[in-house]
């Protein structure tokens, strides 16, 4: 066997067990998961592939790509939890043989392997692999505009560039303007430092842009000539622009933030190159810092710096600066292979205990509505209504194919309600106040674990009826007037 196909099964059978291993088992979690999860549902239920939507209502919160995945994934096989994992999963897989592959087209086999190796169980990788959101896809398209790049670059293949404008496009309608604005930052900054304006009239720009525009624009124009300006002022100024200068969750607006996910992300990895390092200070001898090793510094860096000056920060953003770290990783680890091995089976052995002994209870008991969803069945009829007070679910919605409405006090309605530039729109969900409830309808509530004691003053108690009680919510059940 030679060692290009040895290295592709290991490779392969590590992906298959850290990111498939237990995803039919791991509930659709809330609040994320079970968003993009309902609006695939709703958009292949519908038979509307252009037009996310959620709660019947149109839905501008992220670019259509991921949810093509999704209902890819429903159409083969069904509305379950390993159809909605089953790409990140694969992405996951993907980016495996993304970072080998370049690996060992800029150094040798050694690295290339070592690098995956590090990448693939690195905490926030296995983690975002086995979660259904949009990161893992745009991991693969984002960095694979900056492979393709510094391919061309490096070499005579100048046609790779047509590569770096599809990707380009890929990333654009998997997340929006960020994924050509922040790699094309990446590549001015290096060009700028090799001072070569040169290879500026080599990058293919007219069919480049003809295949960008094609690839990231369609949908766009299309939702454009459907939706008009609410979609551009939805999808650009609130999920764009707002969160570049408003921050969604100030707390997290600290400057130190992104240094704190490093190196929670990069476990088990960061404990091993304080190591290595000392070592290289002790004998004065640090690696050449080459052309290679600065691009994937400046590649690292500036992802972090960017997301760091952004007002909204989420755990994920910096996901494609693990890339490029964990190519230097296995740079500085290239002589310690029985470090390397002795890591890896550590961190298989560890994710397959954090996958069925946490995740599967954890996600199944206390992050998601399905218990909620199970218990509803058999209790709600045609023309019942089901009611959320408190932490809002979209998971019983995704789980139990029923509308369920957010109740507030009237007094509470506007300021709840989704406005324009405001973290309100994303309340895309129904509402009902108190004072609006029907009388007329059989009427189930899910009452949240912290909204229970409201619960009891705000209704007469011995008109309710406890349906089950759950550890997260405790589900009432009122007749309609007049009915036995």
């Amino acid at each position: 066997m030679t060692t290009t196909k040895k290295h592709i099964l290991i490779l392969l059978a590590i992906g298959a067990v850290l990111f498939f291993l237990g995803n039919s088992f791991i509930a659709i979690t809330d609040p994320v998961e079970s968003n993009y999860t309902l609006t695939a549902a709703e958009m292949f239920a519908s038979g509307d592939y252009i037009s996310p939507r959620i709660y019947g209502n149109y839905w501008y919160d992220k670019p259509v790509f991921f949810y093509w995945e999704l209902i890819a994934a429903f159409k083969v096989f069904g509305v379950n939890e390993f159809a909605a994992r089953f790409f990140p999963a694969l992405a996951g897989v993907a980016g495996l043989f993304m970072v080998y592959g370049f690996a060992r087209r800029v150094y040798d086999a050694k690295t290339g392997l070592f690098s995956a190796l590090i990448l693939g169980t690195s905490f926030e990788y296995w983690l975002i692999s086995k979660t259904v959101i949009t990161d893992l896809s745009l991991f693969l398209f984002f960095n694979a505009v900056l492979v393709f790049f510094y391919l061309a670059y490096t070499s005579q293949h100048k046609n790779y560039y047509y590569l770096c404008y599809l990707f380009a496009g890929l990333a654009v309608l998997t997340k929006g303007p960020v994924g050509i604005l922040l790699p094309g930052f990446i590549i001015t900054v290096f060009i700028l430092w090799c001072r070569d304006f040169a290879e500026i009239k080599h990058m293919r720009w007219l069919g480049g842009m003809a295949i960008f525009l094609l690839v990231g624009g369609g949908w766009y124009y299309i939702m454009y000539q459907l939706h008009g300006q609410i979609f551009l002022d939805t999808f650009l100024g609130i999920h764009n622009v707002l969160r570049a200068t408003v921050s969604e969750h100030p707390k997290f607006n600290v400057w130190y933030y992104y240094t704190v996910i490093f190196f929670l992300g990069f476990f088990p990895w960061c404990f091993s190159l304080p190591m290595v390092i000392r070592k290289y200070w002790k004998k004065r001898q640090w690696p050449v810092l080459d052309q290679t090793t600065v691009f994937l510094l400046l590649w690292a860096f500036l992802v972090n710096g960017f997301y760091q000056c952004m007002a909204t920060k989420y755990t994920t953003y910096t996901l494609p600066a693990l890339m490029p770290t964990a190519i230097l990783a296995a740079r500085l680890l290239y002589a310690q292979e029985r470090l390397v091995k002795r890591l890896v089976a550590f961190s298989i052995c560890f994710y397959l205990a954090l996958t069925f002994l946490v995740a599967v209870p954890l996600c199944n008991s206390s992050y998601s509505g399905r218990n909620i969803a199970v218990a509803l069945q058999g209790h709600v009829q045609t023309g019942d209504m089901v009611i959320n007070y408190g932490d809002y679910k979209a998971s019983v919605v995704f789980y139990g194919h029923k509308t369920v409405y957010n109740l507030v006090h009237a007094n509470e309605l506007e300021k709840v309600r989704p406005k324009a530039m405001s973290w309100s729109s994303k309340n895309v969900m129904p509402f009902i106040s108190f004072e609006e409830l029907p009388d007329n309808k059989n009427l189930y509530i899910i009452v949240d674990k912290n909204k229970r004691s409201d619960f009891d003053k705000s209704f007469k108690t011995d008109e309710w009826k406890v349906v089950k009680m759950l550890p997260e919510a405790t589900i009432y059940y009122r007749p309609a007037q007049g009915s036995d």
